[in-house]
């Protein structure tokens, strides 16, 4: 494999990666929990995947980027959808998942957990 393919397949992964709150590495440098990426048969790029707690993080950066303004500033339609994603997304299965989001939100846990509780009542569960 060329220096050139090595670089689109990096290329390739990245947006990926990034979404993931990961980084990338020299499969040298992998650790025990790095994910080695492997093409035709050569070791191309390592991935370190962030704690689940700094994905959370990071996935509320996003949302912020996405929408343009701090997540505390959206109407509470927006908040409810994000709420929404958030719990397709299993935010709420890490530790501290409801009050990083209703920090992030601008609202309480006890906001978040009423979200929660309407779309599971929309959804009939």
């Amino acid at each position: 494999m060329t220096g050139a393919t090595d670089e689109s397949f990096r290329a390739a992964v990245k947006p990926l990666v990034d979404a993931l709150g990961g980084e990338m590495v020299e499969p040298a440098l992998a650790r025990g929990d790095d994910v080695v990426l492997a093409w035709e048969g050569r070791e191309v790029v390592a991935v370190r995947l962030p704690h689940l707690s700094d994905s959370l993080d990071h996935i509320l950066a996003d949302l912020e980027r996405k929408h343009g303004m701090p997540l505390a500033e959206l109407d509470r339609k927006a908040k409810q959808s994000v709420v929404r994603g958030l719990e397709a997304r299993g935010a709420f299965a890490v530790r501290h998942g409801v009050e990083t989001v209703a920090a992030a939100l601008g609202v309480s846990r006890f906001t978040v957990y009423n979200y929660l509780n309407r779309e599971s009542a929309r959804r009939g569960v």
